[in-house]
């Protein structure tokens, strides 16, 4: 892991006070739940999320994922919840589902398919692909109430939709944002997540109740 950053426990600690202040100034009484995002970063990182209380951390690939656990003690592998964040393989579920607890880019029947075999009642979010963009993981919003049936039908508790916003038009940015609220409200789950660094401001404005952010608490990851 000599490849990834590494950072502090001051470090993060400064800046996660600016992401809690940020939040709070939006959410006013919602309840926003934060998943600190490691990717690019070392072990240092899901233990100072952890020092700093935050116990949801996110993770983009399976190896980093893998190999970060690897290094944690048995008391902190016990406290932390690892939330899947990635475009995900069916072959990487097999290697991951005793770390995983909320697996959240579930875009495609196989995937159902493979967990309810690997990891009966597995906690699962729809993605979404609210910005249209091929290049981004995500079920068409057209199909995300469909594969919610299909999760729930193969034994998966779906306990909310996920959702990468559009970069560089906020107008777009919240129209997506909104969609996915939409969604999510007729779907009857209570986890909207969507917003990280550069959008949670607009995230929460339109109803997020989760926020994956990665560079604001850590850093930059090049």
């Amino acid at each position: 892991m000599d490849r990834m950053k590494t950072t502090t426990p001051e470090i993060v600690a400064q800046n996660i006070e600016q992401v809690r202040t940020r939040i709070a100034n939006v959410a006013h009484s919602q309840d926003v739940k934060i998943v600190a995002v490691t990717k690019g970063f070392d072990v240092t990182a899901p233990r100072a999320a952890l020092a700093q209380g935050l116990f949801r951390c996110g993770e983009n690939y399976a190896q980093e994922l893998i190999e970060k656990h690897a290094q944690l003690t048995d008391d902190e592998r016990q406290q932390i919840e690892w939330h899947f964040l990635g475009r995900l393989q069916s072959n990487k579920i097999r290697q991951l589902v005793e770390i995983v607890s909320v697996w959240q880019s579930i875009d495609r029947l196989s995937l159902i398919q493979e967990l309810e075999r690997r990891s009966p009642g597995a906690k699962v979010m729809i993605q979404v692909n609210i910005s249209n963009e091929p290049q981004k993981g995500g079920v068409a919003p057209s199909e995300a109430l469909a594969l919610v049936d299909a999760a729930r039908s193969h034994q998966l508790v779906v306990c909310g939709l996920m959702g990468v916003g559009a970069f560089g038009d906020d107008n777009v940015t919240q129209a997506g944002f909104a969609q996915l609220a939409e969604l999510a409200l007729s779907a009857e789950v209570p986890e909207i997540s969507m917003g990280m660094t550069d959008d949670l401001e607009l995230a929460i404005a339109a109803g997020s109740t989760m926020v994956r952010i990665g560079t604001a608490i850590f850093g930059s990851r090049t």
